[in-house]
């Protein structure tokens, strides 16, 4: 287990000094590719998938078996707001439905073969109203942090990150505008499907969350515990602990990449071990992709949530693993290579 912050200095810390890619794995992935019976370049980006797996694992014979996939669920105040379609109950029925196996993720989990942790942050206790106060005090915002960390399997090949929490595609669009620029026009969508009605409440909430604590935007930690939420501080904490336990993660839709998106704020270099699954619909999560430099893995018009994009994308990366270590090289299947 990846050692925790007691205070948000130490935190601060951990995000500063963050371990880099190794090298030498990547530059022995790129010799094997160089050599494996087929035209160079042929798998597009499946070669590069390899090799991240690699820079991270530091291992030039990548592995993608053991997946963990971790959904973070928390409330929030603003729920109150009419931001969303669904109530704020509907957090908890899905962490029973999560936990009685019922739920899209639990079907991809299994036949992924994954492991499914569910964490549920808080239920009973929404975050404030970030319109009308900060979404945490200092001690939560830690905890839930610290909540992320601990829920990582150290000895996973692969994490990937989800989230369930009714209200947060508002928290993820006003996070993402704290932290980039911009309204709530340019970041809102329709989330779990609300009306134009909905949406122009949800367009407000976001730009009065902007207002009240505009004198709280600097620091992209004081923002997150400002403007996010639990799992979004969960989110970013898992995230950090496989940073420094050297697992790759796999980030899925707008929520996650928005709660990624503090550590980018903080440490540009922060996601490098991070892979964004899917292009959400969700129009907010385009623009903070080309923010994070991201390119998504898949666009399946998904919106779910739940770490669903991350668990399909996840295939990918196994699909990855497995071209570059079981392939024939040329010389071993009595293939000829390129002339010169």
């Amino acid at each position: 287990m990846i050692k925790q912050p007691r205070s948000i200095q130490e935190l601060r810390q951990l995000i500063k000094s963050m371990p880099c890619a190794d090298n030498d794995a990547i530059d022995a992935v790129r010799a094997r590719q160089a050599i494996l019976t087929k035209p160079a370049g042929s798998l597009g980006r499946l070669e590069k998938i390899a090799e991240w797996l690699a820079a991270w694992q530091g291992n030039s014979s990548p592995r993608a078996e053991r997946i963990q996939i971790i959904v973070f669920a928390a409330n929030h105040g603003i729920a109150a707001r009419g931001v969303s379609a669904y109530p704020s109950e509907v957090t908890l029925q899905m962490v029973d439905n999560f936990t009685a196996g019922g739920a899209a993720i639990n079907q991809l989990s299994d036949w992924l073969g994954a492991t499914l942790t569910v964490i549920p942050l808080s239920l009973d206790t929404p975050t404030a109203d970030v319109t009308q106060d900060a979404a945490m005090d200092e001690e939560a915002n830690l905890r839930a942090w610290r909540a992320g960390m601990a829920a990582l399997d150290i000895g996973a090949d692969l994490v990937c990150l989800g989230e369930m929490g009714i209200g947060n595609t508002t928290i993820a669009a006003a996070l993402s505008a704290a932290l980039f620029g911009g309204s709530g026009t340019d970041w809102a969508g329709r989330g779990t499907g609300i009306d134009d009605t909905g949406l122009q409440r949800k367009t407000e909430a976001i730009d009065e969350a902007l207002a009240r604590h505009a004198n709280n935007l600097k620091d992209p930690l004081e923002t997150l515990r400002c403007i996010g939420g639990r799992e979004f501080s969960a989110i970013a904490g898992a995230v950090l602990a496989a940073r420094h336990g050297r697992v790759p993660v796999m980030l899925d839709g707008f929520s996650c990449s928005a709660a990624a998106a503090t550590l980018y704020a903080a440490n540009p270099d922060a996601l490098a071990h991070c892979l964004v699954a899917h292009k959400s619909v969700e129009p907010g999560h385009t623009h903070l992709l080309e923010k994070l430099g991201q390119t998504p893995l898949i666009d399946f018009s998904m919106r779910l949530g739940e770490g669903s994009g991350a668990a399909l994308a996840a295939a990918l990366v196994r699909a990855a693993a497995a071209t570059h270590n079981g392939m024939a090289t040329f010389k071993g299947a009595g293939v000829s290579g390129p002339t010169d």
